[in-house]
């Protein structure tokens, strides 16, 4: 089976959360303007039809115009605010931990649901208070109203900043608080800036020994063999398979492409026949909320295969303890791991996923009983791995024998499976081949992020010039194509990268246009919805002027489908809210994007979705 005919479709349905965005916390580029009166933020957006960027202004005050919904529609509040076990676990948690009146300090507040808990546990007296900071100010708003809704002001003092702006002794925070709540936990855990917030909340914030909820984190781990996984990453073997003649990664030059060396958060559960279980799952990273955390940390452990296989990837989990005495429990592991203990199997949501580590190359090989050495250290941000089966054969990517200095492109795990699929690859050689019969000098324009394209018409004629806009890529693109040439049969100079623009194309150029070509595909903008890919369609509009009168345009025509899905867990993690935990969450609807019960003229957005990752399907066969 080739790589792509085993990786599930992209499909895109109508109020679904993109699959690839957290919180805007971490996403936004943002700057922060403050005045006694007002608060001002100017986001940075991308037309995916243009690809121009523009600032675009959020006002404190709802003046009109200034709506923020389709800011906050993206992220997974609304995900997480449907995560029954989540919600039930903390309020259980705070509850238990808050048995008096204290000053308690949330981080992340988001809609203020674990603030308003933390004010209920103390039975709403006087001498309570918490402290909430949200840095992101559409949030901040949001939760104004929350509060509001739920006669949740007086006790609760919410601030727009990050916690790290925060100084006790100032109006923002009169002393530190006794108690921290926090919620800023992604499928890694670390990447929301968990370390470097308990670090700073530790020094400035909280008092000595505070309590906290969650109280502790631990990660997991599990080596797996899995085709679909090694797929996804190991180009250099897949397309050695195919007959085409075109290697986007030559011998020697493995460093040029591939994938980023990080955990890819994925719900694992969806390729569960396709998994091999190689080993039992190891203990890896502890972390306490109660007391300041390492910036850094590293460990070794031998781990012992419970059968033969190839390693493609480590699989890794974490679980949250809520309360000092160990007894509520959230975790993420997968179903397999789960359903044997005594925290049970959660429903399916998205906002946390396992976390997918690729090993490099064609895997590690194995037998059963055998030991293999992982390595495994964490940043403030995130994890790393390095396996080997023993101290003196490292399985870590080498630098190329070839020098190409620093130049590596990474492109993400789905499109490095399209690249390496064989189908795909017959199917573009074949229409390549074909536009390019009875032109004996072919000038060929590239005008969107291919990579694949381009190489199969240097390859197929080599009297042809391709000249590439390379939008997203610029001047890696050629680059990269200087470094491969020798090893693909064609000179340096047949290939060019236009950095002027389309708008000075014909002027640079006089000769005509014979073949235009694009996949589409468009670098940083893989999460689009596929409508935005008639980018490409404007390109070629505006291009007109520079094709030849019997120029060929690939693609020939584009055709949107669309299809009736029954997905109920999706369904359910994006649906409207209504109470959560007892707190009247109905006023967020509209504003997250929820889908259901919305105000009449109100519509849902819609948002691209790894289908195959959604949990429960099934296509309505009528369609």
């Amino acid at each position: 089976m080739s790589p792509l005919s085993s990786l599930p479709p992209k499909t895109f349905i109508s109020s679904f959360h993109c699959h690839s965005v957290t919180r805007l916390r971490r996403s936004v580029t943002a700057r922060t303007m403050s005045s006694q009166s007002s608060q001002r933020v100017f986001q940075l957006r991308q037309d995916p039809l243009t690809g121009n960027s523009e600032w675009i202004v959020i006002e404190d005050n709802d003046q009109p115009g200034t709506s923020t919904d389709g800011l906050l529609a993206t992220t997974s509040y609304l995900d997480m605010l449907n995560d029954s076990r989540r919600n039930i676990a903390y309020r259980l948690a705070i509850e238990k931990t808050i048995t008096e009146p204290c000053h308690v300090l949330d981080i992340g507040a988001g809609t203020g649901l674990l603030s308003m808990m933390a004010v209920r546990a103390m039975r709403g007296d006087s001498k309570g208070m918490v402290t909430a900071c949200e840095s992101y100010l559409p949030m901040v708003k949001l939760m104004r109203k929350v509060l509001h809704k739920n006669g949740m002001t007086k006790n609760i003092n919410l601030i727009n900043k990050r916690s790290d702006e925060l100084k006790v002794g100032s109006e923002d925070i009169a002393s530190r608080a006794d108690v921290l709540v926090s919620e800023i936990l992604d499928s890694e855990l670390l990447g929301e800036g968990l370390i470097p917030s308990l670090q700073h909340a530790h020094d400035m914030l909280l008092v000595d020994y505070p309590k906290t909820v969650p109280y502790r984190a631990t990660i997991y781990c599990q080596l797996v063999e899995s085709t679909f996984l090694c797929n996804l990453h190991d180009l250099r073997n897949n397309e050695a398979k195919t007959s085409d003649g075109v290697r986007l990664v030559p011998p020697g030059l493995e460093s040029l492409f591939g994938i980023k060396s990080q955990q890819y958060s994925m719900h694992v559960d969806a390729i569960e026949k396709d998994i091999k279980l190689l080993s039992e799952p190891v203990k890896l990273f502890e972390f306490d909320f109660w007391k300041r955390p390492e910036s850094n940390g590293e460990l070794d452990v031998h781990i012992e295969a419970k059968t033969a296989g190839s390693v493609h990837a480590i699989i890794s989990w974490w679980v949250l303890q809520l309360d000092s005495e160990g007894t509520i429990f959230y975790s993420t592991a997968p179903r397999w791991i789960d359903s044997n203990s005594e925290i049970g199997v959660r429903d399916w949501c998205d906002h946390w996923k396992q976390c997918v580590w690729f090993t490099p190359g064609a895997g590690v090989s194995i037998s059963k009983g055998e030991k293999v050495h992982l390595h495994a250290a964490h940043t403030c941000t995130n994890i790393l791995y390095n396996l080997k089966k023993t101290r003196s054969l490292t399985h870590e990517l080498t630098h190329s024998p070839l020098s190409t200095g620093d130049l590596h492109l990474t492109f993400p795990p789905e499109r490095v499976a399209i690249y390496g699929d064989s189908i795909y690859r017959q199917s573009l050689f074949e229409a390549t081949r074909k536009a390019l019969q009875g032109k004996s000098y072919p000038q060929c324009l590239v005008i969107d992020d291919s990579l694949l394209l381009p190489l199969m018409a240097l390859h197929i004629s080599n009297r042809s010039r391709v000249l590439s806009l390379s939008p997203g890529l610029q001047e890696n693109a050629a680059r990269y194509f200087e470094a491969i040439a020798d090893s693909n049969g064609f000179s340096k100079d047949r290939f060019e990268y236009f950095r002027d623009g389309k708008a000075n194309l014909a002027k640079a150029y006089p000769s005509k246009i014979d073949l235009l070509i694009g996949e589409p595909y468009y670098s940083g903008l893989e999460s689009g919805l596929p409508w935005q890919n008639l980018r490409f369609w404007k390109d070629r509009t505006l291009l007109d002027s520079v094709l030849s009168e019997d120029a060929v345009v690939m693609p020939y025509k584009g055709v949107l489908r669309g299809c009736a899905m029954y997905l109920p867990d999706l369904w359910k993690s994006r649906c409207c809210l209504g109470s959560v935990e007892g707190f009247d969450h109905t006023l967020v609807n509209t504003t997250l994007g929820g889908c259901g019960d919305l105000p009449s003229g109100k519509d849902s957005p819609c948002l691209p979705f790894f289908i195959w990752q959604c949990g429960e399907t099934k296509v309505n066969r009528s369609c």
